[in-house]
């Protein structure tokens, strides 16, 4: 009986590197999907905490506009915006001096400013406003 399958070995080592080279090919795209999701993570959060940035500076204002409208304000307040939420809380230090402890949140993201201010009184003079670390349990 005649055999009709040739020993060809070189038919074996041609599919052998097309399957590897299938393999890597597989893996190379799997990677550039994998950095470009992460790429978008990462925009993202960007953005939100450019958003939180802009919410935090505006309830500080807020804030502002509360001592203002009433030179003996002391307490909190809170402001919601349709990308995220804010709150402050207003400290009366003696005489005209004022702190303000500001942050937002927007998705997960959090950004805190402390505001002092030295005179209410006939306008009111911050002497520093800065970005805070946030304290994990606040």
């Amino acid at each position: 009986m005649k055999n009709y399958y040739p020993k060809n070995k070189q038919g074996f080592s041609l599919l052998l590197t097309i399957v590897l080279i299938g393999a890597i090919s597989i893996s190379i795209a799997v990677s550039i999907l994998l950095i470009g999701v992460d790429a978008s993570r990462i925009s993202f959060a960007g953005q939100q905490s450019n958003q939180a940035k802009a919410i935090v500076n505006a309830c500080a204002e807020g804030a502002l506009q509360e001592i203002r409208d009433s030179t003996t304000f002391a307490g909190y307040g809170n402001l919601v915006f349709t990308k995220g939420t804010c709150g402050y809380f207003v400290t009366n230090n003696g005489g005209q001096n004022r702190n303000i402890v500001a942050s937002s949140t927007v998705g997960t993201i959090v950004r805190k400013v402390e505001v002092n201010i030295d005179t209410i009184n006939p306008q009111i003079n911050i002497t520093s406003w800065q970005e805070v670390a946030i304290l994990t349990g606040e």
